[in-house]
């Protein structure tokens, strides 16, 4: 079972056990992880499930495009080059580990 680490603006940090198929995004807020909100349930209409993927894992997921990328222009934090919507990051094998950082404000 993949495991996400996800950190909060304090530093302080939560590892999950994800199930292969789900989004991160849902992975998160069935575990109640602080921060992430997901207001449109992964529909890719809120940014409010907005997350800093950790340099080294940045290739592994895979960069932002399209719809994404325009949906992170409207977040309530800053975003950049490691910005994703967690609803768009799915949940398998490769991504066992990954570190995901956790915006100080998603509204």
């Amino acid at each position: 079972m993949p495991r996400i680490v996800f950190v909060q603006p304090d530093g302080s940090s939560q590892e999950i056990d994800a199930l292969a198929g789900d989004s991160v995004m849902s992975t998160a807020t069935s575990n109640l992880v602080p921060g992430i909100i997901g207001d449109c349930g992964g529909g890719l209409s809120c940014a409010t499930c907005h997350v800093y993927v950790a340099k080294d894992w940045i290739d592994v997921v895979g960069r932002r495009e399209g719809d994404e990328d325009e949906m992170l222009e409207m977040t309530s934090e800053e975003s950049n080059e490691c910005s994703r919507l967690s609803c768009q990051i799915l949940v398998d094998a490769s991504v066992d580990g990954l570190v995901l950082n956790v915006p100080a404000s998603q509204e």
